[in-house]
């Protein structure tokens, strides 16, 4: 039986995947369950050539297993789409997000509401055995709020504010949070991409 590997070790992100992609009936395991250790160069110009950097790299380490690797960020417009893929990386990986999100605030300090506009962007790459390479990509427009607000989210999310539901992501309950948020549109769509595969592996 196929397992497929993400390439995270990033826990809120772990339980997030494993609700979406629960129907697939097929083990989902992080990189460390997977016994799994290797520092990959996200040297791409893009959340998608990232995405594919990590994916490949991971399935030739275990060439049994679709291995999921997606690179996401926040793009703000006022910005000029900073901090984008270097999200993870802004301020220095090892930053609080509470001291990145309050930079940002800062940042954009006078900044009316309708020039905070603002995207979370994710791309996901599915390596196969065999060197097939499936892809997709999900967004969500928003706002850059003022504070940070709620508890449910990680990372950008208690600042990204949602006009139309009053509220930020890091507020929203997580079923609504994944049938909205940029991971789990390109989540969605990297399983209808993958359900073939699997399929054929079960004949």
């Amino acid at each position: 039986m196929k397992r497929i590997v993400f390439a995270t070790g990033n826990e809120g992100k772990m339980k997030e995947i494993r609700m979406i992609l629960a129907d697939l009936q097929v083990s989902v395991l992080s990189m460390k369950e997977a016994g799994l250790q290797i520092d990959v160069e996200e040297n791409g110009k893009s959340f998608a050539e990232n995405a594919d950097i990590k994916a490949t790299a991971i399935q030739k380490l275990s060439p049994g297993d679709i291995v999921l690797a997606d690179d996401s960020g926040l793009e703000i417009d006022a910005l000029n789409g900073e901090p984008g893929i270097y999200s993870a990386r802004y301020m220095g990986e090892d930053t609080s997000y509470r001291i990145k999100n309050a930079n940002l605030i800062e940042r954009l300090n006078g900044v009316p509401d309708e020039k905070r506009t603002a995207r979370f962007v994710c791309a996901i790459s599915a390596a196969l055995p065999g060197g097939k390479i499936l892809r997709s990509r999900g967004t969500i427009e928003g706002r850059i709020g003022y504070e940070e607000r709620g508890a449910n989210g990680f990372g950008y999310d208690p600042i990204f504010y949602l006009p139309e539901y009053g509220c930020s992501t890091a507020e929203l309950d997580p079923e609504t949070k994944n049938k909205l948020s940029h991971r789990g549109k390109a989540l969605e769509a990297i399983k209808e991409e993958l359900r073939p595969f699997l399929e054929e592996e079960k004949r």
